[in-house]
């Protein structure tokens, strides 16, 4: 039985969005968010993503963007990590009778947001919790079904959760509707044990898993600077990596 996406309403989803495609490949799919066919890792957990070596965004930059890739219920689907390409291409991804959904997890303010594309056209869009406000060439193309699951009252108003308790409720009967209409699924383990190939999507990430070459000459100056980090896995720390590149651009001798 498909997990759905309503229990993406928990709130805790420690990804920066989900992109759903039907009508391509999990790897075509890689490939419109940026990927390089035939450069994925081996597959891995959704834990291990931190090895990867994304760059973090920082004032007027753009970060690293990793997405983990598979196929569930006739749609393929992408798991975004760090400064992804998901909100910025689907119209791209829609493109050649395909149609693409995004669903980004946000907080309360902003809100959670959902995009449908097809054909390369934005086709509607909405804030969870705000589906009252709509966008794109058809923006009432969810209207009726959302009257029904009482997200919003029979004159298309906001129909507000009676208390904070209520809004994941709220956020659930929202997300049933995209499910309901998409059949849109994202199997729960893909957050847990499920092993999936990972794609680099924006900037430099490492794409590396297992030990780094370098990691002991980098731990060694980097105890020199007093800091030290539990390597077991030989992975150098991110902020160390971004400092140590930082360093070999200034200095190159400095790292030789």
């Amino acid at each position: 039985m498909a997990d759905g996406i309503k229990w993406l309403a928990a709130g805790d989803i420690p990804v920066e969005g989900v992109v759903f495609a039907c009508g391509i490949s999990a790897d075509e799919l890689a490939v419109r968010l940026g990927g390089v066919l035939g450069e994925a890792t081996e597959p891995i957990a959704d834990g291990e993503v931190e090895h990867l070596g994304m760059r973090g965004r920082s004032y007027g930059v753009r970060g690293d963007g990793v997405v983990r890739v598979g196929e569930d219920a006739g749609w393929a689907f992408a798991v975004e990590y760090g400064d992804s390409t998901g909100a910025d291409r689907l119209e791209e991804i829609a493109s050649g009778r395909v149609d693409a959904v995004h669903y980004l997890p946000m907080g309360a303010r902003p809100p959670a947001r959902f995009h449908y594309a097809k054909n390369g056209v934005l086709t509607c869009g909405f804030g969870i919790g705000e589906e009252s406000r709509r966008w794109g060439a058809e923006p009432d193309l969810l209207l009726l079904e959302l009257i029904a699951e009482k997200v919003l009252h029979p004159d298309g108003s906001q129909n507000f959760p009676p208390s904070r308790e209520h809004s994941m409720a709220y956020q659930e009967r929202s997300l049933g509707v995209l499910e309901q209409r998409f059949g849109l699924s994202l199997p729960r383990a893909v957050l847990g044990e499920a092993r999936l190939p990972a794609y680099g999507v924006r900037g430099t990430p490492a794409m590396r898993t297992g030990p780094e070459p370098d990691h002991r000459q980098i731990k060694a100056w980097a105890a020199t600077l007093g800091l030290t980090w539990n390597d077991a896995g030989g992975r150098v720390p991110s902020h160390v990596r971004e400092a140590w590149n930082h360093i070999a651009r200034q200095d190159p001798k400095e790292t030789a």
